[in-house]
Formats: structure tokens, C-alpha cells, sequence
């Protein structure tokens, strides 16, 4: 007879070692507090913040090679089995939904979707709370934008009254495993926070 399997362990939370730029670094997700090597290079990539607006055939012409990078990336997913998942969350009239537009505007759409659920319904509010975008995660070769996700309990249900304290607070201890979680089943995982400025 068969030994069973051991389920594996559940992903361990505390300080993450990494180097970067030659040097060892410790990254804490858990802690609030940025260390110094992430608060003194915010927003330093690419040239941002810009001095400038961008002009708009240099715009088109950047954004017409990212978008061929996309294609690329989609036929790679679709001959490798891989997956992709992102979410994208900011303000109203952020630009969220242009913005998953244009990433999805050549794929193709069998395999490349989005995901903007509406209210709960009274049967998802009795499940677990993540349970409504988890049946809504990539399969096998699929790319899956969510306009909007689970973050809404960590802005908007609080401040509307749509969550206890309770609730709020045991969203924000679970979410960090919950990721993990995604990340460690293989899928490739990205968040996007968008804010218009000026």
C-alpha cells in the first residue's frame, strides 16, 4: 500500500533575504515601516517622475512595441502552460479600465480576459471572502486582468460600512499568506496601484 502524500507546509511568513545591487538585503512584508533602501529609491525607475509630457508618437511608438511584447507573451503562455494574473486598483477614474484596454487590446481573447465583478451576491457573501476571485484565476496558457479585487475590503468596504472591524482586520492579516499562496501555485503574480496626479 501506497504511503499518502504529505500535504506541504503552509507558506512561512517573516523577513525575506534578497540581494540587490550586490549587497544582502531583508525585506519584511509584515513590517509597515519601508527599510531605507526601498523609501530612498521610490519611484526612481525609468525617469519617473517625469519632467516633461510624453508626446504622442513617442507614446504610440512605445506603446506599439510593449503591446508586441504582450503578444509575445501570450504565445508563450499558451505553448509553456503558464499563468498570468493582474490586478489592477486606484481612485475612480484612475484610468483602470483604459489602462487594461490597452493591455489586452491584441491579444486574443480566448485566452486573454478581464475580470470586473459586480456586488457580492448573498450567496458570495456567505463564502470565504476570496472565494468569488478565485473562481475567476487563470487556467493553463491564460493571461487574467481583475479591474478592481479583493483590496476593495481594504479601502472602500471600511470607509462605505460594507465590513466589520473584524473583517478589515482579518483581511489584512490573511492577505499577505493568501498571495503567497497564488505566487507559490505558479502563478505569475502583479499588482498595479494607478493615481492620476496633475
Amino acid at each position: 500500500m501506497k504511503k499518502a502524500k504529505e500535504s506541504p507546509a503552509a507558506p512561512t511568513s517573516g523577513p525575506l533575504k534578497i540581494r540587490i545591487g550586490g549587497k544582502e538585503r531583508e525585506f519584511d512584508i509584515e513590517n509597515p515601516v519601508l527599510p531605507d533602501w526601498v523609501e530612498d529609491n521610490k519611484l526612481t525607475a525609468g525617469g519617473y517622475p517625469y519632467d516633461k509630457k510624453m508626446k504622442s508618437d513617442e507614446y504610440d511608438e512605445i506603446l506599439e512595441k510593449l503591446q508586441i511584447e504582450l503578444v509575445k507573451a501570450q504565445a508563450w503562455l499558451q505553448s509553456t502552460g503558464k499563468r498570468v494574473m493582474a490586478l489592477f486598483e486606484g481612485r475612480d477614474a484612475a484610468g483602470k479600465g483604459g489602462t487594461i484596454f490597452v493591455v489586452r487590446q491584441y491579444l486574443n481573447p480566448r485566452t486573454a480576459r478581464n475580470v470586473a465583478l459586480t456586488k457580492p451576491t448573498p450567496t458570495e457573501l456567505g463564502q470565504w471572502y476570496y472565494q468569488r476571485y478565485v473562481d475567476h484565476f487563470p487556467t493553463s496558457g491564460e493571461f487574467v486582468t481583475f479591474d478592481r479585487s479583493w483590496y476593495n475590503r481594504a479601502g472602500v468596504e471600511p470607509v462605505m460600512g460594507f465590513c466589520t472591524p473584524q473583517q478589515h482586520e482579518q483581511f489584512l492579516d490573511e492577505t499577505p499568506h493568501f498571495e503567497r499562496m497564488i505566487s507559490n501555485e505558479g502563478i505569475h503574480f502583479f499588482k498595479f496601484w494607478l493615481n492620476i496626479g496633475r
